[in-house]
């Protein structure tokens, strides 16, 4: 159950404004010192903060304000909320069930090898280690380096997908910008770049590759070889007679 009001000293300025509660009782309600409640009072502190009423917000009641006035000694309670508003989680690394934990520093190395870019805090937040593990897997200090394998923390259950390209993402931002005439290594193009029609049509729109062209025929040569393969058939005709 909650102890302290929502907004302490707005609340506290709207119980000095609107009733003669002393000092002490404000303060005991909404956990601030007594001075602070008299400084609010003499427009010393709290400047600009519009008070909150805690009767609206259903934290307090009109019969318990009355009944505090009415006996100085009296301590206000607090009325329960009607509604329980979940506390927010710690921050902190991820926690991973304990037959994972073994594959953390396997995927790890998947990380630091395939996006560079990542910083150590991202690591983190996505397996769930610790910064001096991860530079030891960077360093090939970890003790047991010579049998990790990388693998993808996705596959692993570590973290999703999505999890992980908006890792990616923020830290590709960050990454200042490629020097000009740097050389890129060429890799395939995607799928769908290389099967739009653009791209059909302007391969069906490239000359085709040269032919070697057909040496020239010499005709008198030709019909010389002709009229010496028709005296021979001759001659054979009369040898034959």
């Amino acid at each position: 159950m909650a102890t302290t009001p929502l907004m302490p000293k707005a609340t506290a300025v709207w119980l000095v404004d609107n009733t003669s509660l002393s000092f002490e009782q404000i303060a005991d309600f909404c956990k601030l010192h007594p001075l602070e409640v008299k400084a609010i009072a003499d427009g010393e502190a709290a400047q600009g903060i519009k008070g909150l009423d805690p009767v609206m917000t259903g934290q307090l009641t009109r019969d318990e304000i009355e009944k505090a006035q009415g006996d100085v000694a009296y301590r206000l309670k607090l009325q329960e909320a009607k509604t329980r508003v979940p506390e927010s989680k710690r921050k902190g690394p991820r926690y991973a069930p304990v037959s994972r934990r073994q594959d953390r520093p396997n995927a790890i190395l998947w990380l630091v090898r395939n996006h560079p870019e990542l910083k150590d805090a991202q690591i983190m937040r996505m397996v769930g280690t610790t910064k001096p593990t991860i530079q030891a897997i960077r360093e090939r200090t970890h003790w047991n380096s010579n049998n990790l394998t990388p693998m993808d923390p996705v596959t692993l259950g570590l973290c999703s997908q999505i999890e992980l390209d908006m890792e990616v993402e923020k830290a590709s931002k960050n990454l200042p910008p490629r020097p000009e005439g740097e050389h890129v290594e060429e890799t395939l193009l995607p799928v769908d770049e290389t099967t739009s029609e653009e791209a059909m049509a302007a391969a069906f729109a490239r000359p085709a590759p040269s032919q070697p062209k057909d040496e020239e025929i010499d005709a008198d040569a030709v019909f010389a070889k002709l009229n010496s393969l028709k005296g021979n058939s001759r001659n054979e005709d009369d040898d034959d007679d």
